[in-house]
């Protein structure tokens, strides 16, 4: 019988903390272990967090006087794991009904998968919870080898993992290490890189987690100015390659290749933010110059042939421009006498 630990961050979350527990503590795996990390919060988190552990033995609670940061919160969580698998949930996320047993058992069955993830389903502000279609328990799955998942984010710049969906290998996990502090924003960039070095990543085709899109979130300014997040998205893989990436075989190529990833990834998003009439176009601009010179006079169509989700992209964007064109001659016709 294999056994999950999970790890839940908190801070000011009280309003969706027991969602979040509740997602946990319903799935059907028997042996499952729950820690609220909660971080000094000043709403009713705390008394939301006792709560749950006296209704469930299986919910433990490291209450701090002091906030100490979510570094501390997930690296305690590190500390505290013991079982098979392990994952972190921040708490204004949630589990699908089977997302743990799914990727347990597609795990079991290859033991040389570090992790596992799958797709998730957004959630706006404080909406409830949605009713979300039952998911295969079998679901397919695609495996990416060490060098191949790493070339992968290399060559895009940018990771398509919900992170709530990620179940890890507790020995996997222990033998990464923590999350780095220096990386305030793109801290779990760099230690989904750094778990790829210990075995296979597994993507479920099902649906395994939501995330919830509010004002608070850690990454809602990052996502908002894209500038932003590729930046940090930069940080997380210079980090890497100075560290455990330095140590690859063709580090420098895939170095190399991470720099031209994020580069093209920025003039692209120059480009929608000029499709969509959006402020940003010269700093993105700039950023793809400064890190890639020739995408001044070459545009990288190479990069928008590897993305998987280009052609969703270019969808919006024209379904974006026909409604701008059809208001705009609405406009027109009315203001004539």
């Amino acid at each position: 019988m294999k056994s999950v630990d999970v790890v839940i961050p908190n801070y000011n979350y009280g309003r969706y903390l027991r969602a979040c527990v509740g997602s946990v503590l319903s799935q059907d795996v028997e042996k499952l272990r729950v820690l609220i990390v909660d971080n000094a919060s000043t709403d009713d988190s705390p008394e939301v967090a006792r709560e749950l552990a006296a209704m469930d033995p299986r919910v433990e609670l490291r209450l701090h006087e002091t906030n100490l940061g979510p570094h501390a919160s997930f690296n305690e969580g590190i500390d505290w794991a013991e079982s098979d698998y392990f994952l972190i949930l921040c708490s204004d996320d949630f589990l699908v009904p089977g997302a743990l047993n799914r990727a347990v058992t597609i795990m079991e069955e290859n033991p040389d998968i570090a992790y596992t993830y799958g797709r998730d389903v957004d959630i706006q502000g404080d909406s409830p919870i949605p009713s979300i279609a039952g998911q295969q328990t079998q679901p397919p799955y695609r495996l990416d080898s060490s060098r191949s998942f790493i070339e992968r984010f290399c060559r895009l710049g940018v990771f398509q993992i919900p992170g709530p969906s990620i179940v890890i290998r507790t020995s996997v996990q222990k033998r990464t290490g923590y999350y780095r502090t220096e990386l305030p924003h793109s801290d779990d960039y760099d230690v989904w890189l750094r778990l790829a070095l210990h075995g296979i990543v597994a993507e479920l085709d099902c649906i395994q987690a939501g995330i919830r899109t509010h004002g608070t979130n850690r990454s809602s300014d990052l996502w908002a100015r894209q500038i932003l997040h590729i930046l940090h998205t930069a940080d997380a893989a210079e980090c890497f390659f100075a560290h455990e990436g330095g140590e690859m075989p063709d580090a420098k190529y895939l170095h190399r290749l991470a720099r031209r990833g994020l580069a093209e990834r920025a003039y692209w998003s120059a480009i929608s933010h000029l499709l969509r009439g959006e402020k940003g176009v010269g700093e993105l601009l700039k950023l793809a110059f400064r890190w890639r010179p020739v995408t001044a006079l070459l545009p990288p169509v190479g990069y928008l042939l590897q993305r998987p989700d280009t052609l969703r992209r270019l969808q919006r964007l024209v379904d974006m421009w026909a409604r701008g064109t059809k208001r705009f001659r609405i406009g027109e016709a009315g203001s004539r006498p």
